[in-house]
């Protein structure tokens, strides 16, 4: 299965150098604001959306609600999975290839004097095309962290933490308690800000919040979502609302995060509760927890998804014990190796009836079959084989699983974008 050629990311990757390179800080941004004469604060409402997990569905929940309230949107997020177009949604669509290069153009020779890194390159253009495309309403997903993070150069009318957990911790810091306090960085004083960690709040965000002023409204406190009812309340109202794109407990928490968000913004983006009741455009946002039969009704269940860190491992591994009952589960993996391998795995080893390991071959931070292999065997799986591509994983385990079986596909976008783009683009089984 080739990868799909993108020549737009590479133009990307060119103007700022290394693709790979990540350097915090938001002097850079700053700079090439002030030099291209770009506000800060946007002439819409901005909604930034932070957490270690979550924050794609967050996003994609709020840019539906607004759209069916007839509101122009535009949702920027990151990664891409096959082509760089889709980091820019205006009003549900991938922005043109052609906009971008429009906006890469105008901004290359100030980006040439002030050096900017890809994702804040790719920051910088799709803001200057929201602008251009006068949308009602920007969401901005971070890319990492917060603090330090692109999007944090722009002022938000709402700041979004979905959750805090182990991720990234060669930027953010070894403990939950760093993390936490670099996520709570997109909070701004006197701006109204959601967290979603219910059970098991980090102290560092809710100090972040009172030492900084900031309104923090929290789930299960504040605002609480009925999923056996489908209603929500909080703030003095409660509303009737469809359930989440995905199965899972921690989807009603990003859905309850979206529609608190929207509760909070009545006053500059009105939506009626007729806009929020059903589904009348369904999002889709692929990888993220899917279902798919692509090899028919006889075949296995394929469950696809990006989970790269161990908060989403067990929240995957809470799916396939949902699901799985007395049929057999393969999985096919490959991650970074930058990431906690061995805590993302772990979760996952008592509903896993076989590995395949794979090398992702796109970025040198990738994990070697050895290394995945060896800390499956540690961890004690006893079927493990490595695979030289996905069409051989994905072969391998298809004739040899049946009805009632489950084939799941994860560890990074890297690895979930080597499935067929026709696949993740179905209607969900």
């Amino acid at each position: 299965m080739a990868l799909l050629a993108d020549s737009l990311s590479d133009r990307v990757a060119e103007l700022a150098g290394p693709p790979e390179q990540i350097v915090m800080g938001l002097e850079r941004m700053r700079a090439v604001l002030a030099a291209l004469k770009m506000p800060a604060r946007l002439p819409m409402p901005v909604m930034l959306v932070g957490g270690t997990n979550g924050k794609g569905s967050t996003v994609v929940y709020l840019e539906a609600f607004y759209r069916q309230a007839g509101y122009r949107v535009g949702a920027y997020t990151s990664p891409h999975l096959w082509q760089f177009t889709e980091r820019l949604r205006l009003d549900g669509r991938s922005a043109p290839e052609s906009l971008w290069h429009q906006q890469l153009t105008e901004i290359a020779a100030t980006v040439r004097q002030i050096p900017l890194t890809y994702f804040e390159i790719a920051t910088l253009a799709a803001v200057r095309m929201m602008l251009a495309t006068r949308v009602d309403v920007a969401i901005l997903e971070v890319g990492l962290g917060g603090r330090l993070d692109a999007v944090n150069a722009f002022t938000p009318d709402c700041s979004i933490v979905t959750t805090v957990d182990l991720d990234h911790q060669d930027w953010l810091g070894s403990d939950r308690a760093a993390i936490g306090h670099e996520k709570a960085g997109i909070f701004r004083r006197g701006v109204p800000a959601l967290y979603g960690d219910s059970e098991d709040p980090c102290a560092s965000v809710l100090e972040a919040a009172v030492r900084a002023d900031v309104p923090l409204q929290r789930l299960g406190r504040d605002f609480h979502i009925d999923p056996l009812r489908g209603k929500w309340s909080g703030f003095g109202h409660g509303k009737e609302v469809p359930p989440p794109l995905w199965e899972g407990t921690v989807q009603w928490a990003n859905l309850a995060l979206a529609l608190a968000a929207v509760s909070l913004l009545q006053e500059k983006l009105p939506v009626s509760d007729a806009a929020i009741s059903a589904w009348r455009r369904l999002p889709q946002l692929p990888g993220r927890c899917q279902w798919l039969q692509p090899w028919g009704k006889d075949g296995p269940d394929l469950l696809v998804d990006v989970a790269h860190n161990p908060q989403a491992a067990r929240q995957l591994a809470a799916l396939l014990a949902a699901r799985k009952g007395s049929g057999r589960c393969h999985a096919v993996v490959g991650m970074l190796a930058d990431k906690d391998i061995a805590g993302t795995l772990a979760p996952l080893l008592q509903w896993v009836d076989a590995w395949h390991v794979l090398e992702i071959t796109d970025t040198p931070r990738a994990a070697t079959m050895l290394q995945l292999r060896d800390t499956l065997r540690g961890l004690g799986a006893t079927a493990v084989s490595a695979d030289a591509s996905m069409e051989q994983a994905l072969e391998r385990s298809r004739t040899t699983l049946a009805t009632g079986d489950i084939l799941l596909c994860f560890g990074s976008f890297h690895l979930v974008k080597q499935l067929p783009m026709a696949w993740l683009l179905s209607d969900p089984s």
